[in-house]
């Protein structure tokens, strides 16, 4: 097994030769290059990290699987809901690479599809500490919402930026992507009321919970999403590999989309480009005086499923599915 997002694999001919399966893939721009290494070794690439919607449209692979999540989802789910809502004028503010360009422009679509309008955007560099000027310009749009197209830190210090400077008075935040880590760092002081689209959280049903507590045990904080995607992922292989007795490549990726899966994680199926689709959250960040226990932090405000919420055969680019 290989994770992605702390070692990458160069193109010496021995790359994966001891590897039956990669998992991880965190960046976009690195698991795009690891999707092409791994069809050239016919090696399984399972990405849980990457959100980037071109790893199941033209750059799909016959040995790559999208697992968690992806930029199409995540625009759809939230950028449909907020909408609808009212918010029809946006601005967005973009991590400058693979992954925020393609939540941009996914989300962009969605807001124009449910009779929304982009007045503006911007891109700032990945780890941008300063965001007054960014803000500056959102805030000269008269834009209703402002879209966060970025990630991890980029998310933490746009909105703590946004709170500072009192955007939040004018503007609505959009939080594209938002992981339970982050609400974490931000506080619920900070970060109650903010929209997002999950795939799962540790408090959603039972099986969940189950498997959050067991992961707090060991780290002392739950865990997110793709923390959860990775585990489920890593044992539906190791079922793959014990119902076919083999870990070659072709014959484990038919048995990935010839059987359903269902676990704490999710319940559904893989398709022919890679997608496996099952059922995305909305969700609310919650007051403060609505969290009952550490790491209460979310609440579910409505499920959309995975037929729904991905892209659809009709907006698909990929030539393995048409």
């Amino acid at each position: 097994l290989h994770n992605g997002r702390h070692s990458f694999p160069t193109r010496r001919s021995s790359d994966l030769q001891n590897m039956a399966m990669l998992v991880g893939g965190t960046n976009s721009a690195a698991a795009l290059a690891l999707s092409k290494l791994s069809a050239e070794r016919k090696r399984v690439f399972i990405v849980n990290g990457s959100g980037s919607s071109a790893l199941t449209n033209e750059q799909c692979s016959p040995y790559t699987i999208h697992y968690a999540w992806d930029s199409v989802a995540y625009a759809k789910v939230a950028g449909a809901a907020l909408t609808r809502q009212g918010l029809k004028d946006w601005f967005f503010l973009t991590a400058d690479y693979a992954f925020g360009q393609a939540l941009e422009g996914d989300a962009s679509k969605v807001i124009k599809a449910n009779g929304g309008r982009v007045i503006g955007s911007v891109r700032h560099p990945i780890n941008t500490t300063d965001f007054s000027s960014f803000l500056l310009q959102a805030q000269t749009s008269k834009a209703q919402a402002i879209g966060l197209a970025n990630g991890g830190a980029d998310t933490i210090n746009a909105i703590k930026s946004a709170r500072e400077f009192g955007v939040d008075k004018t503007m609505k935040i959009a939080s594209l992507v938002l992981f339970i880590s982050d609400v974490h760092s931000l506080g619920l002081p900070m970060a109650q009321g903010l929209m997002f689209t999950n795939s799962w959280d540790w408090n959603l049903n039972e099986s969940a919970r189950a498997f959050g507590r067991r992961f707090y045990e060991k780290t002392k904080r739950m865990p997110t999403e793709v923390q959860a995607a990775n585990y489920s992922a890593t044992m539906n292989y190791l079922k793959a590999v014990q119902a076919t007795r083999t870990t070659d490549g072709d014959q484990v990726m038919a048995w990935f989309r010839n059987t359903p899966l269902k676990d704490f994680y999710a319940e559904g199926v893989v398709r022919a480009d890679g997608r496996y689709v099952h059922d995305m959250h909305l969700m609310q960040v919650k007051a403060p005086a609505e969290s009952t226990q550490p790491w209460d932090y979310v609440k579910r405000v409505a499920t959309v499923p995975g037929d729904e919420a991905f892209t659809t055969k009709a907006e698909s680019r990929c030539p393995l599915w048409k």
